[in-house]
């Protein structure tokens, strides 16, 4: 091709203009997954598909399929994809953002009469967002026979109905999940691409636009952490007396700072986040030592060896300030998600392809950490995202996203063989 080929941008931005229509109420967007805010936002993506001359077609748990037909259709295929649902009251693009791009890209290959070598798909994935059914990544686990069955029984956090009522009231059947039935088979994709808005602020403050992922973060998290003291009064109990849990998790806290720290200087990728810690309302006061507290330790890296070492080092660390501060903690049974890795080879294919080169690991899960997993080659493009995410202050501009959209029709355009 002598001239670059265009994503279709009018598309994306009406696109966009939809679905926040749609979706929107009050300030932020509800697109409930497995419910009526996902199920309009399908609606209005498969229409789009089917005006530009794709074709359609709807798999077992109501993921959507946006194909255009490439020169060898019993080659592998190539997926662009991500999810149409949203936290409550969330932002019009995260997840949303990389399925438009996809559909702004094939628009653009068939304005230009351009037909790949192979199938180029566009997957609007079910269900990515645990925070409806406390399940992650329904419609990509499930997708490839991965996905728990235990998970049909869980309950919608709002109105309580069980997923499996939910995807049968739409039409879908849970018996492709239970039997863990294989919708797509990773012998026949060649690669899984998502375009998503960065949720964090990186990109913002480096000024720039777009970057490529290194990889997902893989998480350790001790969901139910707690340290056992004994209430007293505040007043009455001198130092070494006391059985204070406030105090020992403090100092455990304080001495998982320290470690983040130190890692980050030696070069290891890791954050560490407590986003729960609480004393017990029903029997703590204003005068009272606390004897009690519950708390959550977050690990994260793209390092299993940096995951185990620090998680190994909290446990050694709650033992040894248990005798300082005579508590008892008990940290629990960690939760694990391994980290996935993107593939090297479109990595190093997407990085010239930005207008400044950058790559980053990213903290948050995709559904493209499932397909990697899967053995199907992965790669992400991060967009730049002012005001966070799962909030509904998102503000992703146009001319960033098409900074990563051409980028991913780029790799379309010259994709390794």
């Amino acid at each position: 091709m002598t001239q670059p080929l265009e994503p279709d941008l009018s598309l994306a931005a009406g696109l966009f203009d939809s679905l926040s229509r749609a979706t929107r109420q009050g300030r932020g967007i509800v697109r409930d997954s497995y419910g009526a805010g996902e199920q309009a936002a399908h609606d209005i993506v498969r229409a789009a598909g089917t005006a530009i001359g794709l074709e359609t077609a709807i798999d077992a748990i109501g993921n959507l399929n946006l194909t255009i037909a490439g020169r060898d259709r019993t080659a592998r295929r190539v997926i662009i994809g991500s999810h149409l649902d949203s936290v409550p009251q969330g932002g019009n693009f995260d997840g949303a953002a990389g399925v438009v791009a996809g559909l702004s890209a094939l628009s653009g290959l068939r304005s230009a009469s351009f037909t790949p070598p192979w199938d180029v798909t566009v997957m609007a994935i079910r269900g990515e967002e645990s925070a409806w059914f406390d399940v992650p990544y329904i419609g990509s686990a499930g997708a490839l026979g991965l996905q728990d069955p235990a998970c049909l029984q869980v309950r919608r956090s709002d109105s309580g109905e069980t997923l499996e009522s939910a995807m049968q009231r739409n039409g879908f059947d849970p018996e492709a999940i239970r039997t863990r039935r294989r919708l797509l088979n990773p012998a026949q994709v060649r690669a899984f691409l998502e375009l998503h808005i960065e949720q964090g602020p990186t990109l913002v403050e480096t000024g720039l636009p777009a970057a490529v992922v290194t990889g997902v973060r893989g998480c350790k998290r001790y969901r139910t952490a707690r340290c056992f003291g004994r209430y007293a009064h505040s007043g009455a109990v001198s130092r070494p007396y006391r059985h204070d849990a406030v105090a020992a998790t403090v100092s455990l806290l304080h001495y998982l700072e320290e470690v983040w720290a130190r890692e980050e200087q030696a070069g290891a990728d890791l954050v560490l986040t407590t986003g729960e810690l609480y004393t017990n309302p029903a029997v703590h006061g204003p005068s009272k030592i606390a004897g009690e507290t519950t708390f959550v330790i977050d690990i994260r890296s793209l390092s299993e060896v940096t995951m185990n070492e620090v998680a190994q080092k909290a446990n050694d660390a709650a033992a040894r300030l248990g005798v300082k501060y005579r508590v008892r903690f008990e940290l629990g049974s960690a939760s694990d998600s391994p980290a996935a890795m993107m593939d090297p080879r479109l990595r190093a294919r997407l990085k010239p392809l930005l207008q400044q080169p950058f790559e980053m690991a990213s903290g948050a899960g995709h559904d493209a950490a499932v397909f990697a997993k899967a053995g199907i080659p992965a790669a992400m493009i991060f967009v730049r995202n002012d005001g966070g995410s799962h909030n509904a202050d998102e503000a992703m501009n146009l001319d960033d996203f098409a900074v990563g959209t051409r980028a991913l029709m780029g790799l379309l355009l010259d994709f390794p063989l």
